[in-house]
């Protein structure tokens, strides 16, 4: 999953868990606290990278991928002009696969993502636990109780939003340091663009924009700084990632028109899981991705849409500014401060040719 799926990469996952913070009533209490203090454990295992470089016991090839990340952060800022600050400075070992594991939902007979919403980060298409089996639970809830289709999913990192410089800025962690060149520059560049511009209820919006970031500054990225073979490796991975994309894109539509139609519940509910046998007996997806197909599920695709669905808005855009990261990331805070209609119309006008 982790693997297969780094559209389903989570920008803001944990944001959640600090914003509850601000909330009151007895409904939110549990998750406050698995929130927070997972949080604050997180980034109180993070150590400086420059003294971490300075141990002689420090394992040879963490040292070299701490020094590369600390290259590709350099970059960030220096050449994308994303935020100069102490984000990915630190590193923590978490002893696990995944920083948080993330809840997302959809309605059994359709591909709208279920919202949950907070103080100041506003409402998203996702619930983040620092623990697996409360994930779980939340998940089975939901299942239960409201009759949705549920994922859940490991996620290597999550952005603060630049909020958790008290603690030494978002730090680097076990769960993604050891990608490959590409990938760990993509991952890098996805987080520090959401300290750039973040709209409030618009999950689409905000994690689009981090995805375009991520796309845009890794292919700068290997044509300045890397190598033949990490070229080499990310041109496979990415077209390995569009047939993936292309795939599921055209299931989603199928499914999108069906939930739509005329046909009653049960003739929906059979035809879609003949839709969901045939997704996942795609031989262009296995096996690579057959851990994503074995959970595959109207929120697996919602949250892929999410993720994508704006990019190429995105990137005409950032054409449209002359390929000027200040001046594009100056439009995308424009646009993020208007009303959530008026922002994705004019997204969509002012990148068109």
């Amino acid at each position: 999953m982790k693997r297969a799926s780094r559209a389903l990469r989570v920008g803001l996952a944990g944001l959640a868990g600090l914003s509850a913070l601000l909330l009151s009533g007895c409904a939110q209490i549990g998750y406050l606290g698995q929130a927070a203090s997972g949080h604050l454990r997180l980034v109180g295992a993070a150590q400086p990278v420059e003294r971490l470089l300075q141990d002689p016991a420090l394992a040879p090839e963490l040292r070299e991928r701490l020094r590369l990340s600390q290259r590709i952060r350099d970059f960030a800022s220096r050449e994308l002009a994303l935020p100069d600050n102490a984000s990915y400075r630190r590193y923590a070992d978490l002893g696990r696969g995944a920083a948080v594991w993330n809840v997302v939902a959809a309605p059994e007979l359709g591909l709208q993502l279920k919202t949950w919403c907070y103080p100041v980060m506003g409402c998203a298409g996702y619930r983040g636990f620092f623990e697996r089996a409360e994930a779980e639970a939340f998940a089975a809830a939901l299942r239960r109780e409201e009759g949705l289709d549920v994922l859940v999913y490991g996620v290597p990192a999550y952005s603060t939003l630049g909020w958790s410089w008290l603690f030494g800025g978002d730090p680097l962690l076990n769960t993604f340091i050891h990608y490959p060149e590409g990938e760990l520059a993509r991952l890098v560049f996805h987080e520090l663009a959401h300290q750039v511009a973040y709209a409030a209820d618009d999950t689409e919006f905000n994690e689009a924009f981090a995805t375009a970031v991520e796309r845009l500054g890794v292919q700068a990225w290997l044509a300045a700084e890397g190598d033949a073979a990490a070229r080499e490796q990310y041109r496979r991975h990415q077209e390995r990632r569009e047939r993936f994309r292309a795939l599921t894109q055209d299931y989603r539509a199928q499914l999108q028109t069906l939930y739509a139609g005329p046909l009653d519940e049960a003739a929906k509910r059979a035809a879609k899981a003949e839709l969901f046998a045939r997704l996942r007996a795609e031989p262009e997806l296995q096996p690579a991705y057959a851990g994503w197909l074995a959970g595959a599920n109207n929120a697996s695709l919602a949250i892929q849409a999410a993720y994508l669905g704006l990019v190429p808005d995105f990137e005409a855009l950032f054409e449209r500014c002359g390929r000027d990261w200040p001046r594009f990331y100056a439009e995308v805070r424009r646009l993020a401060d208007l009303p959530k209609a008026q922002r994705r119309q004019q997204l969509s006008t002012r990148s068109s040719p």
